[in-house]
């Protein structure tokens, strides 16, 4: 039976771990050809592993986000593999320290913006040339419920997520009449191992860190964390037809954290 991505190609960005690979291993089981990218070059080439070993169609492409050579580059060897594009998956993405704003150092600053959100712009900037041609195109931000609200300690990265929901918010002004749908996904508490952070953190810091998200995670209104193929299966859904009347769209995937205060009394 055909599948909902059959003949479409995707990039996902940061797809060696966590949201990314499971948005990649998503649109991959749905029939699309995925273009993995990450910088972390030996989880980038497990993930397609992972896709191929299940039957899919996959290749890595290493990728600096900031870069615009090497974001250019990777549009263009999507295209070269797989003879088109259709999706793209802005989903690469650091965070910015645990210090308030008088406290970060301006390069650190200057890295976060840097990923999130000009790596946001520059592969849309070179993946829309090819949605323009076909009038037809997906894009999907991977956005932060830490850019719908304030969070301590964390104004780089709130400032990098709250400027992606807003530029998906403009992109669909301007793209919609060209076929082209954007929409940006908000997670919450996701279980991803800490992603990078573990490989900096002693154990100790490590069990220390997971509770205090567990903690955290269990006083949202469904009461833990979600797993990484519950983000995927939205930004599955929005890259298909069942979502052919979506487009700037800021979707919260986030166990209920930003419809309340006081999450203790909202998970009893």
């Amino acid at each position: 039976m055909p599948r909902a991505l059959d003949g479409k190609t995707a990039v996902v960005t940061g797809s060696g771990n966590g949201i990314g690979r499971a948005i990649a291993l998503a649109l991959a089981d749905a029939g699309a050809g995925v273009v993995v990218s990450d910088v972390l070059v030996d989880d980038g080439n497990r993930t397609v592993s992972e896709i191929t070993d299940r039957g899919g169609r996959a290749t890595f492409v290493a990728a600096d986000v900031s870069d615009t050579t090497e974001v250019e580059s990777l549009i263009t060897s999507a295209v070269e593999a797989f003879g088109g594009l259709d999706i793209l998956v802005n989903n690469a993405g650091i965070g910015g320290g645990k210090v308030r704003l008088h406290e970060i150092e301006p390069d650190d600053f200057d890295r976060v913006i840097n990923v999130n959100l000009r790596g946001t712009y520059l592969c849309s900037k070179f993946a829309i040339p090819h949605f323009l041609a076909q009038h037809d195109g997906r894009i999907i931000n991977t956005a932060s419920t830490y850019g719908l609200i304030g969070a301590p300690n964390a104004a780089a990265y709130c400032a990098s997520k709250g400027a992606i929901i807003n530029l998906t918010r403009q992109l669909a002004v301007d793209y919609g009449p060209d076929g082209i749908r954007v929409n940006a996904i908000c997670p919450g508490y996701i279980d991803t191992g800490l992603g990078r952070r573990a490989e900096q953190l002693t154990p100790d810091e490590f069990d220390a860190a997971t509770a205090v998200r567990e903690k955290a995670a269990g006083m949202q209104p469904l009461g833990r964390q979600a797993q990484p193929v519950e983000v995927a299966n939205v930004a599955l859904f929005l890259a298909t037809d069942a979502a052919s009347f979506m487009t700037g769209a800021i979707i919260p995937v986030d166990g209920g954290c930003t419809t309340t205060f006081n999450y203790g009394e909202a998970s009893n």
